[in-house]
């Protein structure tokens, strides 16, 4: 018989979005019951805020580990890093790089994602604009090229969850499709394209925009260009990095009131996340982190994040973000757009929970049932 775990909450993120009291029981890798009134059995755990796991769906890395590698050992101690900060669910995500070493990260990752380590991979690249390279290789930059989109699809055998490109490229409409078709979430990111260009984008089946507001043709009142026209489009979820650098926290609160719940929240994680500043690579670049700001040394970019995604929810609260709106993009919403099992405490759902403190502040990790971080103490709350 599975032993059973009661988790209790003083404000517990419900699937319908809401913070209220309740608890959540866990039997094995599964939720098996969840009450908004008092636990059936005695809570094992009990915390002020309790939430799904956490889900990054474009990270590169962490714990001075990237995913730009063939090292499964590698992966797997980038991957153990952000699930012991609280998120239970990680994509793995690729720079661009040359033909040969893109193919062969795919299929380096590819076992991982069915061994659920990583929950699938995200290409960002290399079919991006060069004028909004940011930490991208200029000399690895392409047009999107049906064979290579072919050879990558084969080699990740299902395995590629999400890709980011710009749809203004040669070929890149047709690569916008050609993805949708093989199951793969279109992301458009690192782009020129226009207002008009990126709906045509979202007509062919593109529904994320990679990073909103970071590597794009920036926003003018005669010139709309995307941004405008992703705050404006139900069909888009939008990512956010929110981190204080890389989107001013008054657009942070802006973005979030505009668009209501298609804001997910995402590291953009490299290497140096949840480690010391100091040298790290990202891909195949060169990259100094320097009070946590990581930034590339061929051109001083701003090369991806040091975030979790933990504190990416308490800078957003920060920002006057509402707590409720900030774990839905932390948690369903990412899950939502990628169609993956996590996300919500219901029944049958992995057990992939959070546990924070007032300050919102990670104490209590269960990943696939698992206890990965216990710093709570047990049974039901004291006063303060």
């Amino acid at each position: 018989m599975r032993e059973r775990m009661v988790i209790s909450g003083e404000q517990v993120l419900w699937p319908d979005g809401t913070l209220a009291g309740g608890w959540v029981a866990v039997e094995g890798d599964r939720i098996t019951q969840v009450g908004r009134d008092a636990p059936l059995y005695p809570a094992d755990r009990h915390t002020p805020f309790l939430a799904p796991g956490f889900v990054d769906m474009h990270c590169h890395g962490g714990g001075g580990h990237t995913f730009a590698t063939t090292d499964p050992d590698e992966v797997r101690a980038a991957a153990a890093t952000h699930h012991a900060a609280g998120t239970t669910t990680v994509v793995a995500s690729l720079v661009s790089a040359d033909p040969p070493t893109l193919l062969a990260q795919v299929r380096a990752l590819a076992p991982l994602v069915r061994g659920t380590m990583i929950a699938g991979i995200h290409l960002e690249g290399p079919w991006l604009s060069p004028l909004h390279r940011g930490a991208h290789r200029l000399e690895d930059l392409r047009n999107p090229d049906p064979a290579e989109i072919d050879a990558l699809l084969e080699a990740g055998a299902g395995t590629i969850c999400m890709v980011t490109l710009a749809p203004e490229l040669p070929g890149g409409m047709e690569a916008v499709r050609r993805f949708v078709a093989a199951g793969v979430v279109v992301a458009v990111g690192h782009t020129d394209a226009d207002a008009d260009q990126l709906r045509e984008a979202v007509d062919a089946g593109a529904t994320v925009v990679t990073h909103l507001f970071n590597a794009m043709r920036p926003l003018h009142h005669r010139d709309p260009g995307p941004v405008v026209a992703a705050l404006a489009d139900p069909r888009l979820a939008v990512e956010l990095i929110v981190d204080g650098v890389h989107v001013h926290p008054d657009v942070v609160e802006l973005t979030v009131r505009s668009t209501l719940s298609r804001v997910v929240l995402v590291s953009d994680a490299m290497a140096g996340a949840a480690a010391a500043d100091g040298r790290y690579r990202l891909g195949p670049m060169d990259v100094e982190v320097v009070d946590g700001v990581a930034r590339t040394l061929d051109n001083g970019s701003i090369a991806g994040s040091t975030l979790t995604l933990d504190r990416a929810v308490r800078t957003s609260v920060a920002a006057g973000v509402a707590r409720c709106a900030a774990l839905l993009s932390a948690t369903w919403g990412p899950a939502r757009t990628l169609g993956l099992d996590a996300g919500q405490l219901a029944p049958g759902h992995r057990a992939d929970l959070v546990g924070l403190d007032r300050d919102l502040d990670v104490r209590l990790v269960l990943r696939h049932g698992e206890l990965l971080r216990d710093d709570v103490a047990d049974g039901p709350a004291q006063d303060d």
